[in-house]
């Protein structure tokens, strides 16, 4: 079945790269624009008013303004060009299935496990903290393992500092956490994390979280407060705990083969607008956030901001968690994001 499933995805992936290269290719339109008349096909796995999306799209009007109209990028929210599935999106950027694409490091973590080492818990301690060491080593390091599957880094956003939301109890504790279902990606990271604090981690696809909540199958998520506020969890769920525990980054990517059949002035049009946008980006999720907190407040939930004291109570319990995931990821990816 695995094969099966993975011949047809290839097949959908190389149908759509046929219909991608007919637009970066041969007859351009001719245009009053100083660049080639190209359409590009973008995938984001969030909804449209995720922070992936609302980058995307940001991205796709400078592009659009910019050329002239010669440049258009169609963003595609839900994964829908890889029928919600985040995975295999990540899999058609990487065949040129999609031309460009933004996804969390957790997710391209499918693909490179090694993607995930910026998540380690409590591995930054502020949004400033992260946008210089991803900006500089971090982004390095990640073009250099995201180069060996045939896709090209172009920026990063913040995805957040992920914090938990659930409907059972407040957590202030670790023993508030023992026994709650919590969906979780399906990353070491998080799963062992969730397993060191007592917690019963669950992988789960993003899709189906707010029904498993509705229904009792889980008791909670953790994410970041846009995603959270989006996903409208702030409307099933009665308890939040603000902790910061980890930090998670969308990418912004192309396929290389993609990338390399465009003109140089488009290149250097795309890379501009990407990290025009990713900037954006960074600076409304940070903007944000404290007016999300205080609106989750506002709705009835119970938020609970922790202290230094009591984050350490939960830095002592996964202490052999992190040293275990730095020993897997090995003294060059920790070297470049300072850990």
């Amino acid at each position: 079945m695995r094969v099966g499933k993975r011949i047809a995805a290839a097949c959908f992936a190389v149908c759509l790269l046929a219909v991608s290269l007919s637009g970066c290719g041969g007859g351009a339109a001719v245009t009053d624009s100083e660049y080639q008349s190209v359409n590009l096909a973008m995938a984001v796995n969030g909804t449209d008013t995720q922070i992936d999306s609302l980058v995307a799209n940001y991205f796709a009007d400078l592009v659009m303004e910019r050329s002239g109209g010669a440049v258009v990028v169609d963003v595609f929210p839900n994964d829908t060009l890889a029928g919600g599935n985040a995975t295999k999106g990540i899999e058609y950027i990487a065949v040129g299935g999609s031309d460009l694409g933004a996804y969390a490091t957790s997710v391209l973590a499918n693909i490179e496990p090694k993607m995930s080492v910026s998540t380690i818990p409590w591995s930054f301690t502020s949004y400033e903290q992260a946008r210089k060491i991803i900006d500089t080593t971090g982004g390095e390091y990640y073009a250099k393992l995201l180069a060996e599957k045939g896709i090209t880094y172009l920026g990063s956003f913040h995805n957040g500092f992920r914090q938990l939301t659930n409907s059972k109890r407040a957590v202030t504790t670790p023993d508030d956490l023992k026994g709650l279902k919590i969906r979780v990606p399906g990353s070491a990271v998080y799963m062992n994390t969730f397993d060191a604090l007592g917690a019963n981690p669950t992988a789960m696809s993003w899709s189906e979280v707010f029904t498993a909540i509705q229904q009792g199958t889980i008791d909670g998520q953790e994410n970041g407060c846009s995603i959270t506020k989006s996903a409208k969890m702030d409307e099933i769920q009665k308890y939040m705990t603000i902790w910061n525990y980890s930090y998670e980054n969308d990418l912004f990517l192309v396929n290389t083969k993609i990338w390399e059949s465009l003109p140089e002035n488009t290149q250097e049009l795309i890379q501009q607008c990407a990290t025009e946008a990713c900037e954006w980006g960074r600076d409304k999720l940070e903007a944000d956030e404290e007016a999300l907190i205080q609106g989750f407040r506002d709705v009835g939930m119970q938020v609970d901001v922790l202290t230094e004291e009591q984050l350490k109570v939960f830095q002592d319990a996964v202490k052999d968690v992190v040293a275990g995931l730095k020993a897997t990821y090995g003294e060059e990816a920790c070297a470049a994001f300072g850990l």
